[in-house]
């Protein structure tokens, strides 16, 4: 027996020596009847029937205490043995060499050959673990149990097993128990099925809790000692497996077991703890059709520029919410790795025009609000990420040279809630703010990019979605393969079958890989060393996922989508790269492009359910904030109209309108509210600083007369289209002889102006002034009301009143008297 040392303090692998096959079987045999004539002895007969359940012979029990494997005899269920064609159509050349061993596979139930398989009614498990949940000598484990050992994988290298090699794994355990915890010792499982065949059974090994039958029996040999570890304590440890130990059936992805039991004493063989994640494997002679793999790179953050500016002598400087982007645009920033990382690499860039438009004004200057949603840009400060933004927009312009590049809708709207919520009256401004945006990228980073493309949240999709989405005039629409079915599917619902596909309408739903959205959106893996499990969990799921959708079909060309978050996490993207690149170096991902993906749709429909999970309608946005933000937009039209330069404010003020919208919103649903409500108090503000100076009583001497009305201008920019009328309660007392009077005012001043009236009889009269909008005579603000004290009206001025009036008198009293003669 050799023994050598490995890292870690406390751990020693051990490698124990093969005997002949004959004397292990012996070994294993009377082993075997050993345990079974101690459990007779020492457990009712109902604990006895539950070792040995399913009709297993002594054979069949499973024997931690020797770890030894059953006679070499088992072939599969296809005739073949080690190296025999599979359900899958993998020749001999597609398998991993197995120097001096038989086939150590059992048949099992559905045909493929695995090692110590648990088969129905006919179990020979050499090693597994029952059903139930038991350890290796039948030791209880309930699958609601905290296991007292915490297991930890950092690394486990190399990703895909090609050929021939070593399996290094490295990890920590640690005891979480509050007791110490003896000496133990790591190894580890495969699968007992094999290769696994649905992408649905990589989802049940991630759910499996306690070891079962299905974790296959231990690698004999390769087991790693861990001392005893006290109570909080953790200890790294290191295992290397030759990966013909390993006897993989070929390619594919395998459940790989790393597990910690106890060594010594009464209870050996008892699991403390484990943990489980996927195996890819693909051998240097497996031809399988690779999947032609679009990857998406989005860029996206939350808005982050308000409606609010402040104007001074040379320029109009935009006010910002906070100053959080100064952080992600600079270096080590989200934004910046995310540029640095995307470069040169295989993928699709996925851009919100908001985004550029926001980081170039951060670079010609902008100010920082005091508090969010404030509606003084006087008290806004100088903003300090005007140079990392710069660098930002130069990296970005270098990274998407020559690259695909989509450009969102402007702010990439929550294209879901506004079809849900009644958005209909923001189609048009949505729908002319995108062709603006797409403009403003082309010319921000010298690309052309391709337009015209939405993303609901979620990917869901449904008519009114669909229908939304056409009216903003975007013809693709990025979409979840679960709610979209193309009418030649290739395989069964639930399957990989990404690929554009032509709904009625004109709308291409281009379909994206489900299961691995849900990994990547799932997963916020932190950045260190601490953040490693994580990593390495995703990393591995997203190549079985992968590699078991080639698997699928091996032989037909077929697509892949994959979509991460909005607002990808660095680890989620780095994990994603790595997996592109490992599945494009062993052969089964291809690389395309987002317009090779679109190319050549099929005819498809949406599926006959609403594929929008309930679950999803809480982030949505209000059909109440909707209304606000329709009636904000009204408000902005109203005051472009008395606005010198309306162009500005009412491009800033539409901008802002986008941004309440936006699907980033989702994740943060108190600010969607704060930003919307700021918008609305800057256009309230914006209303109410145009106001008449309120007064009280003026007197008017004489016949004729001006009597000053004050017009307040709080605005930042100069007041036209607004003129100024003033009504008489007592027009046979005094009436206004001017109709109308234009206002015009400077900015943050005061105008008065002057209106003319004419008097005809001492005594107070009530006079109304109101402002209204010269383009389409509608009222503007409050209506001001006061006081007119007319005196010394002059006598002739008086003694005409009189007579007119008598006159009026006269003339009723003659019409009564010819109506009575008749």
């Amino acid at each position: 027996m050799r023994r050598g040392r490995t890292a870690g303090a406390g751990v020693e692998v051990v490698v124990v020596g093969r005997g002949r096959t004959y004397r292990r079987a012996v070994v294993a045999t009377v082993t075997t009847i050993l345990v079974a004539i101690t459990s007779a002895l020492s457990t009712p007969a109902g604990a006895a029937a539950m070792v040995l359940a399913d009709g297993q012979g002594v054979h069949g029990a499973a024997m931690a205490a020797a770890q030894g494997r059953g006679p070499d005899v088992a072939t599969t269920a296809h005739g073949g043995a080690h190296g025999a064609v599979t359900p899958h159509g993998r020749g001999p050349d597609g398998g991993f060499p197995a120097p001096g061993r038989g086939a150590h596979r059992a048949a099992s139930a559905d045909g493929r050959g695995a090692r110590g398989a648990a088969m129905p009614r006919a179990r020979g498990a050499y090693g597994a673990v029952p059903a139930d949940g038991r350890g290796a000598r039948g030791a209880p484990r309930a699958p609601s149990r905290r296991y007292p050992v915490s297991v930890e994988l950092a690394s486990l290298a190399p990703a895909v097993i090609r050929q021939g090699g070593e399996l290094r794994i490295s990890g920590r355990v640690t005891n979480t128990s509050g007791r110490r915890v003896g000496a133990a010792r790591i190894g580890v499982r495969i699968g007992a099925a094999g290769a696994i065949d649905t992408r649905g059974e990589l989802a049940t090994v991630a759910r499996r809790m306690p070891l079962t039958r299905a974790d296959g029996p231990e690698v004999a040999d390769r087991t790693a000692r861990l001392a005893p570890l006290p109570t909080g304590a953790e200890r790294g440890f290191r295992l290397t497996v030759p990966v013909p130990d390993l006897e993989l059936d070929g390619a594919g992805a395998y459940a790989l077991t790393v597990h910690v039991v106890r060594a010594d004493g009464a209870a050996a063989g008892t699991v403390l703890g484990l943990t489980r994640t996927h195996l890819s494997a693909y051998p240097d002679a497996t031809r399988l059709e690779p999947l032609r793999t679009t990857v998406l790179w989005p860029v996206l953050d939350t808005p982050r520029m308000e409606a609010l500016t402040l104007r001074t002598q040379d320029s109009v400087l935009p006010v910002f919410r906070d100053d959080q982007l100064t952080a992600a645009f600079g270096p080590g920033g989200r934004l910046r790795r995310l540029v640095e990382m995307g470069k040169g690499q295989p993928v699709t860039w996925v851009l919100d025009p908001d985004l550029i438009v926001q980081a170039r004004a951060m670079a010609a200057g902008y100010r920082v609000a005091r508090t969010p949603g404030d509606t003084d840009p006087r008290h806004a400060t100088e903003g300090q990420g005007g140079e990392a933004a710069a660098g930002w927009l130069a990296a970005l312009r270098a990274a998407v040279r020559g690259r695909e590049v989509i450009a969102l809708p402007y702010a990439d709207p929550d294209l879901t809630s506004l079809a849900r919520g009644g958005g209909a009256p923001l189609a048009g401004l949505l729908r002319r703010a995108s062709r603006t945006g797409r403009s403003v990228v082309d010319r921000a980073l010298g690309v052309h990019a391709r337009g015209g493309v939405g993303w609901p949240a979620g990917g869901e999709l449904d008519d009114g979605i669909a229908r939304y989405a056409k009216g903003l005039g975007l013809d693709t629409v990025l979409a979840s393969g679960a709610g979209v079915a193309s009418a030649g599917e290739l395989v069964s619902e639930g399957a990989t079958d990404d690929g554009a596909v032509s709904l009625e309408g004109g709308t291409t739903a281009l379909r994206y890989d489900a299961a691995i959205a849900s990994q990547l959106f799932a997963s916020h893996p932190a950045a260190g060393a601490s953040g490693a499990p994580a990593r390495l969990r995703l990393r591995q799921r997203l190549l079985a996922e992968t590699l078991t959708a080639a698997r699928e079909l091996p032989y037909a060309r077929r697509d892949l989508v994959m979509v991460p978050p909005r607002r990808m996490p660095l680890a989620v993207g780095r994990v994603l790269l790595t997996v592109v690149a490992e599945g494009r170096k062993a052969g089964w991902l291809e690389p395309a492009g987002f317009a090779a993906a679109l190319r050549r749709p099929t005819a498809g429909r949406l599926r006959g359910f609403d594929g929008y999970p309930l679950a999803r309608h809480a982030p949505e946005l209000p059909p109440s904030r909707l209304a606000a933000v329709v009636r904000d937009r009204l408000r902005m039209r109203a005051l472009a109209k008395v606005l010198s330069d309306a162009r500005a404010t009412a491009a800033s003020v539409r901008a802002a309108l986008a941004r309440s919208v936006a699907t980033a919103w989702r994740a943060d649903p108190a600010g969607a509210a704060s930003y919307q409500r700021g918008v609305s108090r800057y256009l309230t503000a914006s209303i109410a600083s145009v106001r008449l100076v309120p007064k009280s009583t003026v007197v008017v001497t004489g016949g004729s007369a001006t009597i000053p009305v004050t017009v307040d201008n709080g605005l930042q920019q100069d007041l036209t289209g607004v003129e100024l009328r003033v009504l008489s309660s007592r027009p046979e007392r005094l009436t206004a002889r001017d109709r109308a009077m234009p206002v015009r005012a400077a900015r943050a001043v005061s105008r008065t102006v002057r209106i003319r009236v004419k008097a005809y009889a001492n005594g107070p009269v009530r006079l109304t002034a109101q402002l209204y909008t010269t383009a389409d005579g509608r009222p503007w603000g409050a209506p001001m009301t006061f006081t007119a004290d007319v005196r010394s009206v002059p006598s002739g001025a008086v003694i005409f009143v009189l007579g007119g009036t008598a006159l009026i008198v006269l003339a009723v009293a003659f019409r009564l008297r010819r109506t009575r003669t008749r």
